[in-house]
């Protein structure tokens, strides 16, 4: 499955049914009168966050989403049918922004299950027997129904992670990511082996959390070099930052500047989170040769420095202990598995 984040869609809520005008005619009866029913309501347009999506691919080959009109009223004081509502749904964690310059957001879908109204179907229109009256026995106005409300709006996908990893590429973050859960992301030795971002579930001393990989920054990535920063906002929900950064390279402490540099460029208060400075391919140097570096960051300003192997396993536990100091008493991940249930371990549906 390819993995797709932004999406632009077109959405229309559906026009409310006409009124009918219409008379009362029977063999035997005086005075018939008015009998036009209301016209019924259009459909809204809800959207959705369901599990078991993680991409917006599905947006790449439907782009137009109209809901039902209302059924027109008819004759014997019949009011006509309401429209069917639409139901869009989107992966967790799905923005929708408005098609302007400044991207105005709309909505904000964090949590499984979580429904909005988008655009609410047009009211229907009054038959004539609404207009009867005193003054009035035989209306022959009626309401052409409301219409319904349309716009082009963009969808943009924000992974819901726990921790996300940085780094330029060939730090070793898709070797660290599967080392430490079952994803099967794409290891190589050139630039630019991720080319999209990986979710992985990690299992550690009986708590879990979602750890996220986005593909490597370069010096520039700002302003769209190499990958460019557009995978950034996978990790602005995360609680912490594990910043990879390869011991072997010709200056580490570089490295890190650049990419601290790109966060700070890219805002939404990336450079503030938490980071774990993980200096990798500990197995390449020998222990004095990684402390010293190690020491060479922390002069440079880096405050938690961990020298690991992303390969062989080596100080990757003291990343993920420090991780869980982060996190809250509850993951995300957790609290999803755990929604419903009491104190006393029983499942409630409050």
């Amino acid at each position: 499955m390819h993995f797709l984040d932004q999406a632009k869609i077109f959405v229309r809520s559906g026009a409310g049914g006409p009124g009918a005008v219409s008379f009362r005619r029977e063999k035997y009866v005086q005075y018939g009168g008015p009998d036009g029913g209301n016209g019924g309501k259009g459909g809204d347009v809800i959207i959705e966050a369901v599990a078991g999506l993680n991409t917006l691919i599905d947006f790449r080959y439907a782009q137009h989403f109209k809901a039902m009109r209302g059924i027109q009223g008819m004759g014997r004081d019949r009011h006509g049918a309401y429209g069917d509502d639409l139901v869009i749904q989107v992966p967790v964690g799905t923005q929708v922004l408005a098609d302007d310059e400044e991207r105005t957001l709309l909505l904000d879908l964090t949590e499984v299950g979580q429904r909005v109204v988008f655009l609410r179907g047009g009211d229907g229109g009054r038959g004539n027997a609404s207009y009867k009256s005193s003054t009035n026995r035989a209306p022959r106005q009626h309401g052409p129904g409301w219409p319904g409300e349309e716009m082009y709006v963009w969808l943009r996908l924000k992974l819901l992670a726990d921790a996300g990893l940085v780094g330029m590429p060939n730090a070793g973050k898709s070797t660290f990511i599967n080392q430490v859960s079952n994803t099967k992301a794409k290891v190589g030795d050139y630039p630019f082996t991720t080319t999209r971002p990986q979710l992985g579930v990690v299992d550690h001393k009986s708590r879990e959390f979602v750890l996220a990989d986005i593909p490597g920054l370069i010096a520039g990535a700002a302003e769209g070099v190499g990958i460019g920063d557009r995978f950034l906002g996978h990790i602005e929900r995360c609680r912490i930052l594990i910043h990879l950064i390869d011991a072997t390279q010709d200056d580490p402490v570089a490295a890190w500047h650049i990419v601290c540099d790109e966060l700070s460029e890219y805002g939404a208060a990336l450079d503030e989170k938490p980071q774990i400075v993980a200096l990798n391919k500990g197995d390449l140097l020998d222990p004095e040769l990684m402390a010293d570096i190690a020491q060479q960051l922390q002069a440079a300003g880096a405050k938690d420095v961990i020298a690991i192997s992303g390969a062989t396993g080596q100080g990757v536990d003291l990343v993920l202990d420090r991780i869980l100091e982060e996190l809250p008493a509850k993951s995300g991940i957790e609290g999803a598995k755990n929604a419903g249930i009491t104190e006393d371990g029983t499942w409630s549906p409050i």
